[in-house]
Order: structure tokens, then sequence, then C-alpha cells
């Protein structure tokens, strides 16, 4: 705080006090996961795919892809076990607390550091005007003003961009379209057999790429916008910078994540009847046990590429530069006139000269780190129901960070300019923001994403624990079965000409093939199980949130318990 000021000193503050309290949600994920790989092989619905080893499955895509056995996916369904179980929801519950909880304890611990800095009642706006004054006695405030055409403007070319960031995750779904088809062709045998694994790991790469590069576009763009604006003081200009550029990093990070977890699957139609891009390639589909490992495989590789390559990369290239900038620097020779005497060089004098010799800064130098922790906030809450390694991630990449952002600040920026503050600004109502998204998010996770509440439909409706009674058999046998539709292949007639897409085994023999969905092998219109699960699963998720909504109340009591206090005072 003494040498680099509050806004500085406020922002380590936060990064702390959130690393301290992630440290407890990495814990609870651990337990979670570990929990998820005791029970790795245990699943009656893993075992019930291991063992289908008659089970012919739909192919995946129209271009010479094969029929397949259910059974070849054995350790996939395992892996979707261990993290789609009954600890999945505790922790989605749990992280929905914790990302509230977090953020009351931060406002108290806040209010705490900025009273021991005589800062708590500071105004910013008044501050602004003061300066102004004492630079010219004759300032006139300025005023402010509201342009309706401007601001339609800008919100048509905020429309724009994330058109345009949306269709960039179009384009990566038509990427792991096309490579599910041409992976599932190709001469290596694991290609082929792992063609969709391998396809959403590849696409889980490009789309970090295009998180990079499109980050510094949006950086532009947000930047074009607020000139556009003409914000009234700076502190406006930084408050709309936030806002538009955090808009555009969540479009870019979490449309491709937002399409696995809740489009994936369920917008394809069925065999005979798909939906297809530019009328050949056909949309993906889920795996039989659902689609959460898709989504698991999508976040790990996004964050784990994001705190490694992009740390290394944000440490290395102001490094590099300083290196460089040294380099190039001669040292002046002293020359020393007759008769006098060398000054002895004055201490403030080097220390000024070596701090100029540093990287460049800019007023967004801080924004910059603080943009990085609030997307990795937002990584850690809104789908950790599908990554409980999430916080553990984060944590970890936050004792890192911390140095690192130190010794950046210290050896290879200049200083920057200090600055007063009372709180992270507005930052605070982005956190807000997201700490809601992490409730719904999480809810619709479980009621969408997840097989729970399908297979809890299943054992308390149709089971054999229900239909017949049956207590010694677990209670979820014969949902894998329940769960897949039949298809008839003479409704379907390029299969009928390429019988070299059968299996040996069955060639000549297959009449149907199944496919994950809830429809009549009449017509293929929904079953009477598909409306049952629709309801469950909105039901479940209108719970969902009004249980998050009672437990983690708006008002800290300890805000409510101080306006009862002044009223009962003031009424006396």
């Amino acid at each position: 705080r003494c040498y680099f000021g509050e806004k500085v000193a406020l922002y380590f503050a936060w990064l702390g006090w959130y690393t301290y309290l992630l440290g407890i949600a990495a814990v609870v994920g651990l337990v979670i996961f570990v929990a998820g790989v005791t029970v790795f092989s245990s699943s009656q619905v893993s075992k019930e795919i291991c063992e289908a080893t008659n089970t012919i499955m739909c192919p995946l895509c129209d271009q010479k892809c094969p029929f397949w056995l259910l059974s070849d996916t054995c350790t996939y369904a395992k892996v979707t076990h261990m993290i789609d179980n009954e600890g999945t929801v505790l922790f989605a519950i749990f992280m929905a607390i914790w990302a509230t909880v977090f953020l009351e304890l931060w406002k108290r611990q806040r209010a705490t550091v900025v009273t021991d800095w005589d800062l708590y009642r500071w105004d910013e706006d008044e501050e602004e005007l003061a300066m102004e004054l004492i630079n010219n006695l004759q300032h006139e405030p300025r005023q402010y003003q509201h342009s309706y055409f401007r601001s339609t403007i800008v919100l048509l070319l905020v429309l724009v961009m994330i058109a345009v960031l949306i269709g960039i995750a179009h384009a990566l779904v038509i990427y792991r379209v096309i490579a599910t088809a041409l992976f599932t062709q190709s001469d290596f045998e694991f290609l082929r057999e792992q063609a969709n694994t391998v396809a959403v790991m590849t696409g889980a790469v490009l789309h970090y790429l295009t998180i990079v590069i499109m980050t510094k576009v949006n950086r532009r763009v947000a930047l074009f916008l607020c000139d556009l604006e003409k914000p009234r003081t700076f502190s406006q200009r930084e408050n709309n910078f936030t806002v538009k550029i955090f808009t555009f990093q969540f479009f870019t990070n979490f449309s491709s994540l937002i399409y696995i977890a809740f489009f994936l699957g369920r917008i394809n139609g069925h065999p005979g009847n798909y939906v297809r891009i530019a009328g050949k390639w056909r949309l993906e589909e889920c795996h039989p046990s659902g689609c959460i490992t898709d989504l698991f495989i999508q976040m790990a590789i996004i964050m784990l590429l994001k705190q490694t390559i992009s740390n290394v990369m944000e440490y290395l290239i102001p490094w590099t530069a300083y290196k460089l900038r040294k380099k190039q620097q001669r040292p002046k020779k002293r020359s020393v006139m007759l008769g006098e005497e060398e000054e002895a060089e004055d201490p403030c004098k080097r220390q000024w000269l070596s701090n100029y010799q540093l990287n460049e800064v800019n007023i967004f130098s801080l924004f910059d780190e603080f943009l990085e922790m609030v997307i990795q906030y937002s990584f850690t809450t809104i789908f950790v129901a599908a990554f409980p390694l999430a916080p553990l991630l984060a944590f970890c990449n936050n004792l890192f960070e911390i140095h690192l952002d130190a010794i950046k600040m210290m050896r290879l920026h200049r200083r920057m300019v200090p600055r007063k503050a009372n709180d992270i600004g507005i930052w605070l109502q982005v956190l807000e923001a997201i700490g809601i998204l992490a409730v719904i998010g999480n809810g619709l996770v479980i009621a969408i994403t997840s097989d729970f509440i399908p297979m809890l439909v299943y054992k308390y409706t149709y089971s054999p624990c229900m239909t017949e009674n049956s207590t010694d058999v677990d209670c979820s046998t014969g949902y894998v079965n329940h769960s897949l539709s039949t298809f008839r292949i003479r409704d379907f007639e390029p299969y009928t000409k390429v019988p070299e897409m059968l299996p040996d085994f069955v060639r000549g023999e297959i009449e149907e093939c199944r496919y994950r969905d809830y429809r009549n092998a009449d017509d293929y219109s929904y079953t009477v199980q598909f409306w049952h699960i629709f309801a469950a699963r909105l039901a479940f998720l209108i719970l969902f949130e009004l249980i998050a909504a009672w437990y983690i109340p708006d008002v800290p009591q300890s805000v409510k318990n101080q306006f009862l206090d002044r009223k009962h005072s003031n009424l006396r």
C-alpha cells in the first residue's frame, strides 16, 4: 500500500482472501473426486454397459461410420460415473453457498482493511473534483450527459460482437462434428475407437486458442466502444470498459461450454431424421452414460492450458522485453572535468533511473490481473458440478499467481501511479453476478447435463424395486436398456445399401440399432418417460434455486441487526 497505493493493495488483499477461502472449496472438491474414484467400477449402470456385448448402437455419423457395440465404451462409462454421482449434487449446492459466503466475508474483510487505512468514507468523485480544483480554481465540473443515439449504436455493436462470439462457438461445434467423422474413418485403430473423445479434446485445445486470440480482439473492441460513449470521468470509463470486456470474455470462454452442457445431444434429432449442418454433417450425440464427461474434459483442458501456458507467457513476455531493453541500454561514461571531483550518486536518483529502465505500464495493467482472476472465479463456480477439481487447480495456480504478480510489478514493470480506493469497484458487482450465474448454472448442470434426475425417476417409477417390489436387486438395474430407444434399419435407406458397415458377427442379421433418447419405436415420438423426466428436471431446478435463495440470504443478518438497532434507538 505504501509503495503502490491502495488500489493495488486492495487487489492483493482480495486475491489473498479469495485464495484463502478457495482452499476450503479445494479440499471439499478433492474429497468428492476421490470418493468418485473409489466407486469407479461399482456402478450398476457401468456394469450393464460393460456387459452389453449384444447391444448394437446406431452409427455416430453418416460418412461410413460403423455400427458399434455398447460394451466398447466400458471405460468411458466408468469415468462418467466417477464424475456424475450423488456427491456431485452435494458439491454443486456447497459451491453455490460458498460463492455467496465468500463475497459476504470479503465485504467484511474489505471494511476492516479500509477502516485501518482511514478510507472507509472516502469518495472517489470528491477526490477527482478536489484534484481539478487544486490544478485550476476556476474549474467547472463536467455535467452528466446521456445520448440515446450513441447508446443505441453501442448496444447494437455489442450485440453484433456477441453474435460473432457465438458464431465462433458454432464453428467449434462444426469442427467437432467433422473431426468425429474423420477420426472414425482413420487408419489408426486408437483414433477409430476413441473418435468422439479425441474430437472433444482437440476441440478444447482449439477453444483455448480462440480464447487467446479473441482476448486481444475483445480488448480493442471494448476500448473503441468506450471512446464512442465518451464517459464523463476516468472511473466511469473504467467501469464501462470492465462491463464490456467481461461480457465479451464471458461469451468467448463459456459459449462452447454452454453448448456442451445444455444442447449437446438434445437438438440433433433421431436416426432417420437428424439435424444436419450444411445438409451434410450430423450433430454430435451424447454417450449412452451422459454428456457430463465431455464437459469435464473441456473444462479440464482449458483450465490446465490457461494456468500453465498463459501464466508462463504472462511472465516470460515482460521478462524477455526487460532483458532486451536492458541489453540495448549502454552505460554512460562519466566525464570528470579537470579539477572537479565526481559527485556521489544520489540513491533516490539511482532508484528512479532503475525504475525508468523497466517495462512501461498503462492504466489497465492492474485491470488485466483482475480480469484473469474473475474469469478463473467463473470457471471455479459456474460449471464446477461437472469438474470438482476446478477449485483445487485454481488454488494451486493462485499460490504462484500472487508471487508472479508481485515480481512483475516490482522487478519487470515500472511503478504504477499510486491511486486511492476503498473497494474493488465494479468488480464486486461482476462477482455478485457470477454468484447468481453459479447457482443457476450448477442447477442446470445437475438437472440437464447430469444423469442424476433420469436415474432418480427410473429408480422410483420404472425400476424392478417399484414394478416388481424386488428388494434384493439394485434399483438402477435395467436403467441402460430403459434409456435407449430402438431404431429400425429399414427406415434409413443408406445403411441397407452399405453392409460393410456392419460388424462381422451381425452382417446380414441386423434389423435394428439403439440410440440414447426416450422415443417410441413406431413413430419415434417422445415417450411418457421423456415427459416424466422433463417435469422432474424442471421441478429440481426450481427447488434448487428456491433452496439456494432461502439458505443464502441477500442481506447478512449483521446488517439487518444494525438497521434494527438503529430503528429501535430512534424510536426510543
